[in-house]
This record gives structure tokens, C-alpha cells and sequence, in this order.
């Protein structure tokens, strides 16, 4: 059976430093991953590495989506194959509005859909009907004056437009609080009722956010390698002993 994403006994270094051990994981379609652990484990490493980040040098091991390995491939060539990193930290640029640089990122991901700006906006404003966000959101300049939630809320709307087949929420929980959370899993919810297919990872601290994001699969991951799977009783016993005692 072909999985959506196979990592392959790899192996990830910064600075001639050894930040993953050894990780082996499938992720099937449709499927909800979640990752869990301390900081310092490797987990946001692990997001970056997926999605090419050229800091993070893989010494041993595979990377395959959809059976091809991608671990030559840019980020860019990754993203074009259906990849999304939503990010813990998203980025502030004045002067571009939201709305643009949605249209120009979807030109580029989908060059052979080139599409009018008409046209773009028939398909962006269904997203946003979609996701129930107001027109004036896509007006401001990318993340500028943001709160937290609208800047997660921000990449969920990428996420939309762009569809990919495979989401990484690196820590999609930060600095959010309980409402904002649950705004933001509510529209990632609801591109999952409208695309059954899509996998996500999600990786995180804490147990709160799996309470919105059902999780059909928990790892814990320490010291670079994952060392205990489970199902979503995993994170609510996590939330009740620790890492330590794991």
C-alpha cells in the first residue's frame, strides 16, 4: 500500500549537531496525525524538514509523498506537490494585502490555472463563505496588526485557497487563547468535511488542541526519536502523567 507521506529511518542535523534520531511514520489520506512532546524534542524540526527548510541537513533516511522521494526537492517543488506548513510564527509584510498575496500564491502553486483577478476573487470569496470570514479580513496587509488567532486564522484561509492534500500545524496553539483556538479549529474542521482526504499532522504541547482536531493517531516524541503511538487516549493520559513518566 502506498501511504500519503513514509518517513524512513531519518536521520536530521544543524550545525553538525544530531537533532533527529532515527523516525519512522505513515500518514495515510484523510487521515489526523498528532505529534506530542517537550520542547526540544524535535518536533518543529521534524515540520521544517518536511516541507525543505535548507537549514536542517538530512544525513540518513527517506522522505516519500506519494511514493516519490522529495528530500532533493525545494520548498517550493514540495508545496506544488500538495504540501502545507502552516506556520508557529506566521510573517508580518507591509505594503502586500492579504488578498494579493493569496492570488499570487496560487498562480504560483497552480501556474497551469493561471487565474484573472476576477476570477481569483469568485474563488476566494467562496473560501471565505466557506471558512465565514468577512471580505474586510483580506483587505489588511499580511499579518500587520494581527492578533494571534487572526494570523492562524489567516494561514487556515491559505490553506483553503491553496488546497493541498497534507497540513503540518506546527504549534498551531500558540499564543492563542481557548476562543481563538477553537475559531481557528473550527475552520480547519470544515476544509476537512469539505475535502475528506486531506491529511493532517499536527504538532503540539498540549492536549487542548486535540480536543477540537480529533487526532485519529498520537506519537510522543523525545530526544529526536518517537517513542511511544497510541490513539487519542494517548494525549489525555500525556495531559495526566507527563512526558517524564512515558
Amino acid at each position: 500500500m502506498k501511504h500519503l507521506l513514509s518517513i524512513k529511518n531519518l536521520h536530521v542535523s544543524i550545525k553538525n549537531k544530531d537533532i533527529i534520531k532515527g523516525i519512522n511514520l505513515d500518514i495515510d489520506s484523510g487521515q489526523i496525525h498528532a505529534i506530542m512532546g517537550p520542547n526540544g524534542s524535535g518536533k518543529s524540526t521534524l515540520a521544517l524538514t518536511l516541507m525543505g527548510h535548507p537549514k536542517y541537513s538530512i544525513q540518513k533516511g527517506q522522505i516519500l509523498f506519494e511514493g516519490k522521494d522529495i528530500i532533493n526537492l525545494l520548498v517550493d517543488q514540495r508545496a506544488r506537490l500538495g504540501m502545507f506548513l502552516a506556520l508557529q510564527h506566521p510573517y508580518e509584510i507591509e505594503g502586500v494585502t492579504l488578498r494579493d498575496f493569496l492570488r499570487q500564491s496560487y498562480n504560483s502553486i497552480y501556474s497551469d490555472k493561471h487565474l484573472s483577478p476576477k476570477e481569483f476573487n469568485d474563488l476566494l470569496n467562496q473560501k471565505m463563505k466557506d471558512l465565514n470570514i468577512s471580505e474586510s479580513f483580506v483587505c489588511r496587509y499580511l499579518n500587520v496588526g494581527f492578533s494571534g488567532g487572526e494570523k492562524k486564522l489567516a494561514e487556515t484561509l491559505q490553506m483553503a485557497v491553496l488546497n493541498p492534500k497534507f497540513i503540518i500545524l506546527d504549534e498551531l496553539d500558540s499564543g492563542l487563547d481557548i476562543d481563538a483556538l477553537q475559531n481557528v479549529c473550527k475552520a480547519i474542521n470544515k476544509l476537512k468535511e469539505l475535502n475528506p482526504k486531506l491529511s493532517i499532522l499536527v504538532i503540539t504541547h498540549y492536549q487542548r488542541i486535540l480536543k477540537f482536531l480529533k487526532p485519529d493517531f498520537v506519537h510522543v516524541m523525545q530526544d529526536g526519536k518517537i517513542i511511544k503511538s497510541g490513539g487519542k487516549e494517548l494525549a489525555e493520559e500525556l495531559e495526566k502523567i507527563g512526558y517524564k513518566k512515558t
